[in-house]
């Protein structure tokens, strides 16, 4: 656990809020950023986050479900400015889901479940917590997509319901920046790759990856708030990689 705020372009007297914090990327952030630095981190996921660090406040969230999502955002309401909000929740694999390898596989149903939780269910977060942003100064909302939801980088096809939810989820973070801007003109509003993570959700797909491209969760943490730090207003509504760089949409 650090002992000063990861994230120094944010004032302190602040607090920050992970939604997905009992993944392998949201715990991370989440040790990372308890601790002296924020007044509150606040750790939500669907299965709740057993909190044993300093200043952080467990909850539970289910963002398939609007009205959990705006109760969730009302409990933030009061307090220190909610200066960061970060989702990193996702789905690429269940017991009973694969990601497709051919269209013969697409299903309706498993296309909507991957936009519920890919790209609809940051988008309902973005809808009650937004506005929970201060109208002044730095502040950052930020969700994890992956680089297979660039259109433009797409050369393998393939894993059709999670490049699609994942570049819808992109568009939404584009046009959310727009419209933050005009509201709020010192936030941040951005899509992040953090990377092949050693987590449940790439241990299927980890075989094919060559040596020193497998991250752990607590580097792609770290690698994710750096890149954050480092932003400005004018970098809102971008798409950036673990090591800061842009990704084409």
């Amino acid at each position: 656990m650090t002992s000063t705020n990861p994230l120094g372009s944010l004032e302190r007297s602040s607090r920050a809020a992970v939604i997905g914090a009992s993944g392998g990327i949201g715990s991370a952030v989440t040790e990372l950023l308890a601790g002296e630095g924020f007044e509150a981190v606040h750790a939500l996921s669907r299965r709740g986050f057993d909190s044993g660090y300093r200043g952080v406040r467990a909850g539970v969230i289910d963002i398939e479900h609007e009205p959990s999502v705006a109760a969730t955002a009302g409990e933030l309401r009061d307090g220190a400015p909610l200066r960061l909000v970060l989702v990193a929740t996702g789905l690429l694999h269940a017991a009973d889901y694969q990601p497709e390898k051919t269209y013969r596989s697409l299903d309706p149903e498993l296309l909507a479940r991957s936009f519920r939780i890919n790209a609809i269910g940051p988008a309902l977060v973005a809808k009650h917590m937004l506005p929970l942003l201060p109208k002044g100064g730095k502040s950052i909302f930020a969700v994890i997509s992956a680089r297979v939801g660039s259109i433009e980088d797409n050369r393998l096809g393939g894993w059709y319901s999670y490049r699609a939810s994942k570049a819808a989820l992109n568009q939404l973070m584009r046009t959310l920046a727009v419209e933050l801007r005009r509201q709020k003109p010192d936030a941040i509003c951005v899509a992040l790759h953090p990377g092949t993570v050693d987590t449940a959700l790439s241990q299927p797909f980890q075989r094919g990856v060559e040596s020193g491209n497998l991250f752990t969760p607590a580097y792609a943490a770290e690698r994710l708030l750096s890149v954050l730090d480092g932003l400005t207003a004018a970098d809102s509504g971008g798409f950036f990689a673990w090591d800061g760089q842009r990704i084409p949409f």
